[in-house]
């Protein structure tokens, strides 16, 4: 504590030489001024005293005929002499220091994670019309709002979660493989049922019923719009003939072998970029959204590609800035015009073809078989292909069975599109 307050009032260490530096002490104690950590040389006797004491010595000086020389000063009183002295520099450190507490309120990065089916363009474009971006106040970005929004938009999206990480937005989501329809929450107690009706032509594999009466078995070939399960459950008379029907919600794991076909065209001729290898590098330094950038006076390229390079400044691990420093690669240019080999042009089909099974294989068709034709007519490529799938089908539409109090009436409305089928599967 006494270090302290010797601290805060400041204090000095000083050297005593001269005719009698023990009388000097004497003198000093006699005139209550307090002396420590003192220590003899031989010639001289070093020594601390505070500043109120300092100023008192030049009565006892003169008498004992000694000197005193300041070694080194303490406390805050000249701590802040200094400080003062360097005052455009202290005034610049709490400058900086308010920015970084004003940058601080701001969002200056957003990062997506957990996305695959919904690209992070998709949802960068969904959250620029919801008003999430780059620079906005921490305070406007409502968390749960924020989560309700991306599970409303997106129904492939299950489960999300945002927070605020220093100056980072961090959105992490989890997809469903296989969205689900929520028409089973429809029973009988309204009075109608639901049937299950094939979505597209094809043969029936399996079937196992749940609810509802099956209307096919293994084997059976059927058309879009026909019944599958019946979502009605007859009760009978005596007589065997049918009483009533309970209504319930038809539901059944059903396979269907069917058809997919996929056509494709490419020109024979095209042109190709063939690169000189000419390059030029543009450092630049972004601050926000404002590029800034060397200017360019050298001979421009006719034709060229620029390809970005930048990197984001930041303090620690979550502290983004808008400050982006990078380099801007201009690479020269010109176009050819080629014909497609045949090998090229199978090469080219053959990617095609994989994306279009990797697309109906996330919708959990299985492909068991594929038939490739490829023929040229005119300097046109054609490729044909018919797969041969295996699929769950049934899609959920109002029973077309109805009934009276003294009996039933059967009927199907032709005419009913299919455009109002739901999935249920």
């Amino acid at each position: 504590m006494i270090q302290i307050i010797r601290y805060i009032k400041g204090y000095l260490a000083i050297r005593v030489f001269g005719f009698s530096p023990e009388r000097f002490m004497n003198l000093c104690s006699h005139h209550n001024i307090f002396l420590w950590d003192v220590e003899n040389h031989g010639d001289y006797y070093a020594m601390k005293i505070s500043l109120k004491g300092f100023y008192r010595l030049r009565g006892i000086t003169r008498k004992t005929g000694t000197r005193v020389v300041i070694t080194r000063r303490y406390g805050l009183p000249f701590l802040s002499t200094r400080l003062w002295r360097r005052r455009i520099f202290l005034l610049g450190l709490l400058g900086s220091l308010v920015f970084w507490i004003w940058m601080s309120r701001f969002i200056w990065a957003v990062e997506i994670e957990g996305n695959y089916y919904v690209t992070t363009d998709v949802f960068e474009d969904f959250l620029s019309r919801s008003g999430i971006e780059v620079g906005m106040k921490k305070d406007d970005v409502q968390i749960e709002g924020l989560e309700k929004a991306i599970r409303t938009q997106f129904d492939i999206v299950t489960w999300t979660s945002a927070q605020i990480d220093g100056t980072r937005l961090l959105i992490r989501v989890k997809e469903n493989d296989l969205i689900m329809a929520e028409d089973k929450e429809t029973d009988g107690i309204s009075g109608e049922g639901m049937d299950l009706v094939a979505g597209k032509e094809g043969e029936i594999v399996s079937i196992v019923t749940r609810s509802g009466v099956p209307k096919v078995t293994a084997g059976m070939t059927v058309a879009r719009g026909d019944i599958l399960v019946e979502g009605g459950v007859p009760i009978m008379n005596e007589d065997g003939t049918v009483k009533r029907y309970d209504f319930c919600v038809a539901d059944a794991d059903i396979m269907l072998r069917c058809l997919y076909n996929l056509k494709e065209e490419i020109g024979e001729k095209h042109e190709e970029k063939k690169y000189s290898g000419n390059e030029k590098k543009y450092p630049f330094l972004m601050l926000g959204t404002k590029k800034i950038k060397m200017p360019d006076f050298g001979k421009k390229y006719e034709m060229y590609d620029v390809v970005e390079e930048k990197t984001q400044l930041r303090l620690f691990e979550n502290y983004y800035l808008p400050v982006y420093f990078g380099r801007d690669i201009v690479r020269e240019y010109a176009l050819e015009e080629k014909v497609y080999t045949r090998d090229e042009v199978k090469e080219l089909f053959e990617v095609k073809i994989q994306n279009f099974i990797e697309s109906l294989q996330e919708k959990g068709v299985q492909i068991i078989e594929k038939n490739v034709t490829i023929s040229k007519a005119s300097a046109v490529w054609k490729m044909n292909v018919d797969f041969l799938a295996v699929e769950k089908t049934g899609m959920s539409r109002r029973t077309t069975l109805s009934q009276t109090e003294d009996g039933f009436e059967t009927g199907q409305d032709d005419g009913e599109e299919l455009s109002d089928l739901q999935i249920t599967d």
